[in-house]
């Protein structure tokens, strides 16, 4: 009884922690059992089955809504196209400043700010910084990736997370629908959403968001995969500070573009304004 009073006493992030500890000592646990070792190649990492099940956060809970899109949706399915599904694209390390830059030219105001991830706000360790590779079109039949973009030096970046704390999406003011909703989700995997800050089925137009090796949280994953095969009509849209979901690990990668273009997430301007 005394442990149960002390538990319930202590912060959510605090019972987080202890649901990702005991997600990580199970998993564990049972895969020294006999039978319930893994293959080599297994795609899936155990706490990505897991850890969504067991954080206890919101977004396990969380209902999410849908709107509908403006114009046509996409002209080739998401999951091969190297303009949505970053992991087609891969990339490179770099060893780019591990900090926040200062980056000359105009600034808007209403630039999605990455510190919002968090919650609360926080500005992040970089622990890496990355190159994304460009997409060749004439490419086969889906296109392949191409060189590295050098300009930006740097177009992803590793930020340091607490393993199971849940995420949000970049904060933006101007809404895309009712006053309520910030960004609709283009593409989701378990590992990965990429969002855009309009109501258009493409990424070609407006801010671009690319968040990848996070948990996302099963009921949006769910809203998105059955509104995907419904001709996309229709798609997932979230409201700032609501929760995407949890930190799958240590670190997680962030890409963000503006009008098709790759951008530097560094850049303390543009989205990390107040933070040094």
């Amino acid at each position: 009884m005394l442990f149960v009073t002390i538990y319930n006493s202590l912060p959510r992030q605090i019972h987080q922690l202890i649901f990702a500890a005991t997600a990580w000592l199970l998993i564990m646990a049972i895969s020294t059992l006999p039978g319930h070792a893994q293959s080599s190649d297994s795609t899936i990492p155990p706490q990505q089955l897991y850890l969504p099940l067991m954080a206890g956060g919101e977004a396990d809970q969380h209902v999410y809504d849908s709107i509908a899109v403006q114009g046509p949706p996409i002209d080739r399915p998401p999951a091969v196209n190297g303009d949505i599904n970053l992991s087609l694209r891969g990339f490179i390390d770099t060893d780019s400043y591990l900090g926040l830059i200062d980056i000359e030219g105009a600034t808007d105001v209403n630039a999605p700010q990455l510190a919002a991830i968090y919650q609360p706000d926080r500005l992040p360790t970089i622990v890496a910084n990355h190159q994304v590779y460009n997409w060749d079109w004439e490419c086969g039949d889906i296109g392949c990736p191409a060189d590295p973009i050098s300009d930006p030096e740097v177009t992803l970046i590793s930020m340091a997370t607490t393993p199971g704390e849940e995420l949000s999406i970049p904060r933006r003011a101007p809404d895309i629908y009712q006053g309520i909703y910030r960004a609709l989700v283009l593409y989701a995997t378990s590992t990965q959403l990429t969002l855009v800050y309009t109501r258009e089925d493409t990424p070609a137009r407006g801010y671009v968001v690319h968040m990848q090796d996070l948990a996302v949280a099963p009921a949006l994953l769910a809203l998105y995969q059955e509104l995907d095969q419904a001709g996309r009509g229709r798609l997932p849209a979230l409201r700032n500070d609501e929760p995407v979901g949890f930190a799958a690990g240590s670190s997680i990668k962030i890409a963000i573009r503006d009008t098709g273009r790759f951008m530097d997430p560094r850049s303390r301007k543009d989205w990390w304004v107040d933070y040094q």
